[in-house]
């Protein structure tokens, strides 16, 4: 479990290992996704040995000596990684993501990996402070967690930060997102499953939009629709010269 640390009077939750981050290829354990049982995945030792090793500081030798397993990119390979942090933070894009989480909500893992996927400036976790990490499949090493206690605390921190609360949720009175304008700078605000976005959340949120459905069950997974939304934001938004 990671234990919270005060970062610019919020509290940023560290990595899975709960410790500084610093190189080797194990910081933490290995991940879901990189335990090797069955086909090994990412790739092997770098080829020629010591002396074929590249200079770049990037680099992990660790990893360039026992091969890089990690669930990242191939651009990553190899890299340390602060490394693969600071790079991701060079081009992070300007919204944020928020989830309640009051009862223990089984969805941040997805919400954390999906928010990793399209670089989010940072995922908050509201209410509770532990989490299931493991549908995060390990990115919440390299992606800025925050946590806070109470709805106000987050409404404060998005004044704070010239941020519009958009809450996604299919309240009365919601606008399409399949129709709206989302704010670059924005917090995508998401309910717990079950209850929904709290009526505190939508009470301080900018705009709230809701999903188009059109079966028969009333909502759709938290994780899901954090996605369908992040993915909104990315449509309207993101310069897709710059995707992987």
């Amino acid at each position: 479990m990671a234990e919270p640390t005060e970062v610019a009077g919020l509290t940023e939750v560290a990595g899975s290992n709960g410790a500084d981050e610093g190189p080797g290829p194990t910081d933490g354990g290995p991940g879901p996704t990189e335990w090797t049982a069955g086909e090994p995945v990412g790739v092997g030792p770098w080829p020629g040995g010591p002396d074929e090793w590249p200079t770049d500081p990037r680099y992990d030798p660790e990893l360039l000596r026992d091969g890089d397993r990690r669930n990242v990119v191939d651009a990553y390979r190899y890299w340390r990684r602060p490394a693969i942090v600071a790079d991701i933070d060079a081009r992070r894009h300007p919204f944020h993501v928020a989830i309640e989480n009051f009862g223990h909500d089984h969805n941040i893992g997805t919400v954390v990996r999906t928010a990793n996927a399209f670089a989010a400036a940072a995922v908050h976790i509201v209410g509770r402070a532990r989490w299931n990490r493991r549908g995060a499949m390990v990115t919440d090493r390299y992606q800025h967690l925050h946590h806070h206690p109470s709805v106000a605390d987050l409404l404060v921190f998005a004044a704070e930060h010239g941020l519009a609360v958009v809450a996604v949720d299919n309240s009365p009175g919601s606008v399409r997102l399949e129709r709206a304008s989302l704010p670059r700078e924005c917090l995508l605000l998401f309910g717990a499953e079950g209850p929904g976005v709290s009526a505190e959340a939508l009470a301080g949120a900018a705009l709230t939009v809701s999903i188009a459905q059109f079966g028969s069950t009333r909502s759709i997974n938290a994780g899901v629709a954090a996605g369908v939304a992040m993915h909104a934001w990315i449509r309207q938004h993101a310069d897709l010269n710059t995707a992987w």
